[in-house]
């Protein structure tokens, strides 16, 4: 299928690896000129190594929770590219894990920070580019804990909860300009956020990497049909799609790509 996005400038947030570097690659193989912005050098610099076989692309250092980092990363792109017209904002974090009388307005404040208030700035910042060239597509990533939360990942679920409401806003909010907002609900996908989990939790029980996959799906998420970690590629291929022509009366929905894993039709 030819997404018809060819020559349009991609910024991709958290591209250094995981669900953002698969998104990058899919549409570097679409034609699509790539900006990877991640706040690690050496892990962003072998990401853009890796979608330059495929097509055009450039690193862009910035920390999302640094707002003039975020602006010059902006000014970065734009004087590099010249428009941006996709967005897909998939930086973050798992953040604190405790029980919820032990979790401090630090632990709160960072999560929010990361994992909702950085596509705010995002999206603040790239949003008049695409208004300008009258065309735009954003694609936040949420989770499947923002409507199947989880108590021990309270602020992780709170903030990808506020990633679901942003999403629609936006979308409500600039769709008349060209530009399409949704986003996408992953659940359990193989990344390295989830690889340090299951690290976590092999050296907690005792057992290894495998067997501790195996019981979290059985013990901590027993609606996950597919019974299986999914693939990052198989999300960022939803991701494609909603930044693309052929998702043209797509706007304002969540895609969950999660195995079957949130136990509800409702979003």
């Amino acid at each position: 299928m030819d997404l018809g996005i060819r020559g349009k400038v991609a910024v991709i947030t958290g591209g250094d690896s995981g669900i953002g570097l698969a998104t990058a690659k899919l549409l570097a193989a679409e034609g699509v000129k790539i900006a990877l912005l991640d706040k690690t050098s050496k892990k962003l610099e072998q990401a853009v190594a890796e979608i330059q076989k495929i097509g055009e692309a450039i690193s862009v250092q910035a920390n999302l929770a640094d707002l003039e980092e975020v602006k010059a990363a902006k000014q970065q792109i734009l004087n590099q590219f010249g428009n941006v017209h996709i967005l897909v904002n998939a930086a973050g974090i798992t953040g604190a894990q405790k029980e919820f009388l032990e979790l401090t307005d630090a632990d709160w404040y960072e999560s929010l920070d990361v994992d909702f208030m950085a596509a705010v700035r995002v999206c603040r910042a790239f949003i008049p580019a695409m208004r300008e060239a009258g065309w735009g597509r954003i694609v936040l990533i949420g989770s499947e804990d923002a409507v199947q939360p989880y108590v021990e990942e309270m602020p992780y679920c709170a903030a990808k909860a506020a990633i679901l409401n942003f999403a629609k806003n936006l979308s409500n909010a600039y769709a008349q300009d060209g530009i399409l907002v949704n986003s996408v609900s992953p659940a359990f996908i193989a990344t390295p956020m989830t690889d340090a989990m299951m690290e976590q939790r092999s050296q907690k029980l005792g057992v290894d990497f495998d067997s501790a996959i195996d019981s979290f799906l059985d013990e901590k998420r027993p609606h996950l049909v597919l019974d299986r970690r999914g693939k990052a590629q198989e999300v960022a291929s939803v991701i494609a799609f909603l930044c693309s022509e052929q998702s043209s009366f797509v706007v304002g929905s969540n895609y969950r790509v999660d195995g079957g894993s949130v136990a509800t039709v409702h979003q």
